[in-house]
């Protein structure tokens, strides 16, 4: 069996920084492209959210194995010329800044596609390319408020409640790199390029489609799918329920001791209890507090009802599952020491982990050998970093 992966031979100019870019390349790279990340001098933003130390925080390392990283400062001359030079020999690029800058770097998708027409040029912002909103910046947990995401995701009391890690962020990376994909393909067989507008705004939509429709259809009053469904409090911590079935609402009043509750007139079919989720839920409440939950699980997989304890990471990282299926990948860095990485699902026929491939690159840690395999000499090279228009940082053996 061949071990090719798809991507091998694609070179990625990556100029993205923080989150969704750097994921979508990351994903890239698993799949076999040769990605050079382009960063500022001081290095990508998102080496510094969160604790960083020297200048490599876990959402960097978590976004960016597999690459290498030239540091250029695009407001010199040198700088930016190393970057047109770079743009002229990629397959793909992909930039975040903020909509119109790239245009005055001269690196934009007119101006590199003129000498290299095939490229496929992925532009990723908060808010697109066009409309009156999109040179604002952007965050994920701003976009998880202007999207809707935050009423969608509210908590039992109806206050909006934000996911404390950043889903659009992701989500962006992930729509990236499949319409990525589909125009390399397109590259291949067409031989023609393509320009992607990919943004946050766009991919949370995309991602809530049906509670958008739901929304609309039911006047801002969307149901849940079925009842009982949920996460609730038990006497010992927290379990989540999907009583899907017409059969599941009168196994949980089972396994709760409460069969009254199944046999109230009011709600004697699934389409009912939609209608009487708030007094149905006020009863389940109290009952769930009254038991342990493995007791509770017990009893509901007897009656195939599917339910499941609420985990933190260090349990799902204990759990016996994760680890015969060699779900992460343990890898030592340099900053933080020992770090599980999650494995990314579909990368074949190699399963790719960063520990086979290139750690997260240091700032410019790939400058010198960038520069000198596109000719420039050590003379000038040296020039440049004196000058500031180039760093670099040597890994320490």
């Amino acid at each position: 069996m061949s071990n090719h992966k798809a991507y091998e031979g694609l070179k990625v100019l990556d100029l993205t920084q923080g989150i969704a870019g750097p994921y979508a390349t990351m994903l890239l790279a698993a799949h076999g492209a040769d990605v050079l990340k382009l960063e500022p001098v001081e290095g990508d933003w998102g080496r510094v959210l969160g604790r960083s130390i020297n200048r490599e925080s876990v959402n960097y390392l978590a976004n960016n194995w597999g690459k290498r990283s030239i540091a250029l400062d695009l407001k010199s001359e040198a700088g930016l010329a190393v970057a047109r030079r770079l743009a002229d020999q990629c397959d793909i690029m992909l930039e975040s800044f903020r909509p119109g800058v790239i245009d005055r770097l001269g690196l934009s998708y007119k101006a590199v596609s003129s000498t290299n027409p095939k490229i496929v040029y992925a532009s990723i912002s908060g808010f697109g390319q066009s409309g009156p909103q999109s040179r604002r910046p952007a965050t994920d947990n701003l976009i998880q408020a202007y999207s809707g995401f935050m009423t969608m995701a509210k908590q039992d009391d109806g206050r909006p409640h934000r996911l404390l890690m950043p889903v659009v962020d992701v989500l962006t990376g992930l729509y990236a790199n499949q319409a990525i994909g589909a125009a390399v393909l397109r590259q291949i067989r067409f031989g023609e390029g393509a320009c992607l507008d990919i943004n946050m705004v766009q991919a949370a939509a995309a991602y809530q489609s049906a509670k958008i429709m739901e929304w609309v259809e039911t006047g801002g009053k969307s149901p849940p799918l079925y009842v009982p469904s949920g996460m609730y409090e038990t006497a010992d911590g927290f379990i989540v329920i999907n009583g899907m079935r017409a059969s599941h609402f009168a196994s949980v009043c089972k396994a709760l001791d409460c069969p009254d509750l199944a046999a109230d007139p009011r709600w004697p079919t699934p389409n009912h209890r939609l209608d009487y989720l708030d007094e149905i839920n006020a009863v389940l409440r109290v009952e769930f507090r009254k038991h342990p939950s493995e007791q509770i699980l017990g009893r509901l997989a007897a009656d195939g009802v599917m339910a499941e304890r609420v985990r933190n990471y260090g349990e799902w990282l204990d759990e016996p599952h994760v680890q015969d299926t060699g779900a992460c990948d343990w890898v030592e860095t340099a900053a933080f020491g020992r770090l599980p990485v999650a494995r990314v699902p579909g990368v074949q026929p190699t399963r790719w982990s960063p520990s086979e491939g290139l750690p997260p690159p240091m700032v410019g840690e790939h400058s010198r050998a960038v520069l000198q395999r596109l000719g420039y000499d050590d003379d000038w090279i040296a020039a440049q970093i004196a000058a500031g228009a180039i760093a670099e940082t040597v890994r320490a053996a």
